[in-house]
């Protein structure tokens, strides 16, 4: 397969340009303009809502590039190519995507070839919709089960119950006692550990601060869907920065995050140890654990603490039926 450098602009309806280069063209619309990998390619502008939309196949990747767009109405996809930015360019295998002016021509060109041919079309260029970075072309759509539905069905209503605190302050224990007092009470809960996510969801993150923020961040959503259900969902994570739990809490309704807060010493969660990490972590050997050498960061607007009394910590039954109340109360155990 050769090479190519491709940089193009649109026009209106119905203009095509035969150019040549070493990759293969396809319009949006799904018409192949080329069969395979053929030297020679067309580009098409099609004029759709008084836009003009440029699109390409590189058909010896198998991946939609939507590099070219005019106008803000028309939605393109593009599957698993870098995004092509307006102010810079993007590398996919040998193929070059980049922008040079705002102004200027389409330039399909083989890349082995001492004097490439060139073909052009005159036009305008506009940052390119992608699902690489933030989405842009996509939107919402209801459906006919609306969520209190849901909730009368399972005589209870969502919320996320959103248990934070150091590692050993006794989240996941808490949480799956919760889990299991709410079942035999005939109600539906769901567990988001901070460990099992690792294992699947989120098995491509570590531990940096940008990668624990992300973390949190498809947790928070992952919640607010089981939420949306009518399911009470129970998520037990160190999350140990106070704006990543606040940004989950702006996902859900005023009430429906409750921050449960497990206030343990660090002396204690140390001495308890139960998977050795702060045994790992004083002899330098994990780097970057919170409690060590990371901070965590106290919630201060917690809807429940959990703290020491006169020393002594309450046991997770005990912690779980003041649980129980607290949902009781605001009427999460209720359908209406």
């Amino acid at each position: 397969m050769q090479g190519c450098v491709l940089v193009w602009k649109c026009v209106p309806a119905s203009s095509m340009q035969t150019v040549s280069g070493g990759s293969a063209l396809r319009s949006r619309g799904g018409q192949s303009l080329t069969d395979g990998m053929g030297v020679e390619s067309r580009v098409v502008a099609k004029e759709l809502q008084g836009e003009y939309i440029c699109s390409c196949q590189h058909l010896g990747f198998g991946d939609v590039g939507d590099l070219v767009r005019v106008g803000v109405k028309r939605h393109w996809r593009q599957r698993s190519v870098v995004s092509a930015r307006s102010s810079g360019s993007a590398r996919h295998g040998k193929v070059e995507r980049k922008k040079v002016e705002e102004r200027g021509e389409c330039d399909v060109s083989n890349g082995d070839a001492k004097s490439p041919k060139e073909g052009s079309i005159p036009g305008l260029i506009l940052p390119p919709l992608t699902t690489v970075g933030k989405s842009t072309n996509i939107s919402w759509h209801e459906c006919m089960v609306e969520r209190v539905q849901r909730q009368r069905m399972l005589n209870q209503k969502g919320c996320v119950i959103w248990i934070t605190g150091l590692s050993g302050s006794g989240k996941s224990t808490l949480a799956c006692t919760l889990d299991h007092a709410l079942l035999q009470r005939g109600k539906l809960s769901y567990v988001l550990d901070g460990d099992n996510v690792r294992h699947g969801l989120n098995n491509n993150l570590g531990f940096t601060a940008e990668d624990r923020a992300e973390n949190i961040r498809r947790v928070g959503e992952v919640a607010k869907l089981f939420a949306d259900t009518g399911v009470i969902c129970i998520a037990s994570f160190i999350s140990p920065y106070k704006k990543d739990r606040d940004a989950c809490r702006s996902l859900m309704a005023p009430g429906e995050f409750i921050e449960v807060f497990m206030d343990v010493a660090l002396e204690v969660c140390e001495q308890r140890d139960p998977k050795g990490l702060y045994k790992l972590a004083r002899a330098g050997k994990i780097k970057g654990f919170t409690g060590i050498d990371d901070p965590y960061e106290d919630p201060p607007e917690a809807e429940i603490v959990m703290r020491a009394v006169d020393g002594k910590y309450a046991s997770p039954e005990e912690m779980t039926v003041q649980m129980l109340e607290y949902l009781e109360e605001n009427g999460f155990l209720r359908g209406t």
